[in-house]
């Protein structure tokens, strides 16, 4: 069996220590630590899950067995306008804890993935005429 070269140089204690960093401002941020509280109640393996995710994407490990967009499908209250400040908390922990090209990378990686979910989301909440429910 081939291994794929990762997408970009980042090592599993990189991404380890982003999901921490991220996890640790997710809580305390006003609009998006209620959202991950109502269904998060251990931490340290929901970290551990969403690490495994991010190896899986970047690394090709075979660390993670879930599906993303089913899960905030189900959640109730992941809205499309949350995705923004986010993805923009998310860019600013990369950007503090990564080499700059690493950081560049892993996000363009990111807003992608945020885009499908949000895609995902928004199909399912939207108002009468199909327009999206922001908030």
């Amino acid at each position: 069996m081939t291994t794929l070269p990762p997408r970009f140089e980042v090592t599993p204690e990189e991404i380890d220590r982003v999901v921490a960093t991220f996890y640790a401002a997710i809580r305390e941020h006003p609009g998006l630590g209620p959202v991950f509280a109502a269904h998060v109640t251990d931490w340290t393996s929901h970290e551990a899950k969403i690490a495994g995710f991010w190896r899986n994407a970047i690394l090709y490990e075979r660390s993670y067995d879930g599906n993303p967009l089913e899960v905030h499908q189900r959640a109730g209250n992941v809205r499309p306008g949350m995705f923004d400040p986010w993805l923009g908390l998310f860019d600013s922990v990369l950007k503090r804890e990564l080499r700059p090209e690493t950081a560049a990378a892993w996000s363009a990686l990111a807003h992608r993935i945020g885009r499908g979910l949000r895609y995902g989301v928004v199909e399912r909440e939207t108002l009468p005429g199909g327009i999206p429910k922001l908030r």
